[in-house]
């Protein structure tokens, strides 16, 4: 169809010619901006419609808009006497596993136990709440009467499979077979010998609270442990509360089974003969957690205390706990520096109704150091910087610039806390 066939109808009903749909642009117009003009009026246009396929890829590839706003960065941590404080207000808990409250019931579990273990399985524990006490309970009055115990604290931060097998070294006997290197595998290797030994009559119980601990986790220590639970006259008895414990180990490995006490001469297998026992006693997990942080929201999977969870101006605030830690460290005259400086941010914020950002009451570099001049802190600059490098290594004092070249110091602090520790630091010794 020609231009000369369009009629004015056609034009009605929406058929528009090319230079129509595209006017062409003025003369004076660069031909680059006419390029951009011609793209501009392709991409508002409709002439091209994105199927549901396309629209599915385009939103899939648009990155997720997520807030900086975390819950547990704007929730300042409980100190450590706040923390037990919130504690003796709930009193002991009330709910509890029958396991833990029935005699009888624990005497019927543990004979159980013990018949499962002598007929060649392994077993393991998981479910919520602690299951240490009662585990215990179980190794003091069962298995000690029946062979040696090793009790493993597996959550222990220093723990490791090197303890373990020390542990285990320490039964009469085991250290006088020849050991052929140092390593963890011939430690497990002698172990499952000197117990394979017809001549040895006592069998080996070993409790293992948390199995799934991240010292023992891992694809060595899992492998080694596999050589002792195989053995007929070791048996391991263990706990585990990650949800995904069942990962770390094969099937091959969960479907082992022990060889009869007659055929244990030394064999090489590896693998658990696990049986699952559901251990839920809602007990608190008190011992388990107390290497952690249970006062911060976030520090409970963390190590020791180190730093509060909340962050002003990208500056981590500091604990009690860690300024006390750092400040028990160092120099008197260091201390005498950051109790000036912190009696000097103090004064500063009960003097302003606004507590909330902390950098407003930094001091001046200059202003700090004539204080500690006048103080006989520090009689010269290179002096006063040693002191400072002390706490600005661990974060305690913190600079930030204010102009172009002057540069103030502040101690990333909460006011009840700075408080607490400056009337440790002039409490008398």
């Amino acid at each position: 169809m020609s231009d000369s066939d369009i009629s004015d109808s056609d034009v009605s009903q929406g058929f528009v010619s090319e230079d129509e749909a595209f006017p062409a642009p003025p003369l004076t117009a660069s031909p680059s901006k006419n390029h951009e003009k011609h793209r501009a009026a392709a991409k508002n246009s409709d002439f091209i419609v994105q199927a549901a396929f396309d629209s599915y890829f385009t939103h899939m590839s648009t990155p997720a808009q997520t807030s900086t706003n975390i819950f547990s960065s704007l929730v300042p941590p409980l100190s450590a006497e706040e923390y037990v404080e919130a504690s003796y207000a709930f009193g002991p808990p009330t709910i509890q596993s029958e396991i833990l409250t029935s005699e009888l019931a624990r005497a019927s579990l543990f004979r159980k136990f013990l018949l499962e273990l002598q007929e060649g399985f392994n077993i393991i524990c998981y479910g919520y709440g602690s299951k240490r006490k009662l585990l215990n309970e179980f190794a003091l009055n069962s298995c000690s009467k029946v062979g040696h115990v090793v009790v493993a604290n597996g959550f222990q931060l220093n723990f490791g499979l090197k303890e373990l097998l020390a542990c285990i070294e320490k039964v009469p006997g085991v250290s006088s077979l020849a050991l052929a290197s140092n390593s963890i595998e011939s430690q497990s290797r002698r172990i499952s010998d000197f117990f394979a030994q017809p001549s040895q009559k006592r069998h080996l119980y070993l409790i293992i609270h948390n199995l799934d601990s991240p010292s023992l986790r891992g694809a060595k220590a899992q492998l080694c442990l596999s050589v002792l639970a195989l053995n007929p006259k070791i048996h391991v008895v263990a706990s585990v509360d990650h949800i995904n414990s069942t990962l770390s180990w094969s099937s091959a490995q969960l479907s082992a089974r022990k060889s009869s006490e007659k055929d244990s001469t030394g064999s090489s297998g590896r693998g658990f003969a696990w049986l699952w026992h559901d251990l839920t006693t809602l007990a608190p997990y008190d011992f388990e957690l107390s290497h952690a942080d249970r006062s911060s929201i976030s520090g409970a999977s963390g190590g020791m205390r180190k730093r509060d969870a909340a962050t002003q101006n990208g500056v981590s605030m500091v604990s009690e706990t860690a300024a006390l830690h750092v400040l028990a460290s160092v120099t008197v005259k260091a201390k005498k520096l950051f109790a000036l400086m912190a009696g000097k941010q103090l004064e500063a914020i009960e003097a302003s109704t606004d507590t909330g950002d902390l950098q407003q009451y930094a001091i001046g570099y200059a202003t700090l150091y004539g204080f500690a001049r006048d103080d006989f802190i520090a009689t010269n600059d290179t002096g006063f910087r040693a002191l400072l490098g002390e706490f600005r290594d661990h974060d305690l004092i913190v600079g930030t610039q204010h102009g172009s070249t002057a540069e103030a110091l502040w101690i990333p602090m909460r006011k009840e806390r700075l408080t607490k520790v400056l009337s440790t630091l002039k409490a008398p010794e």
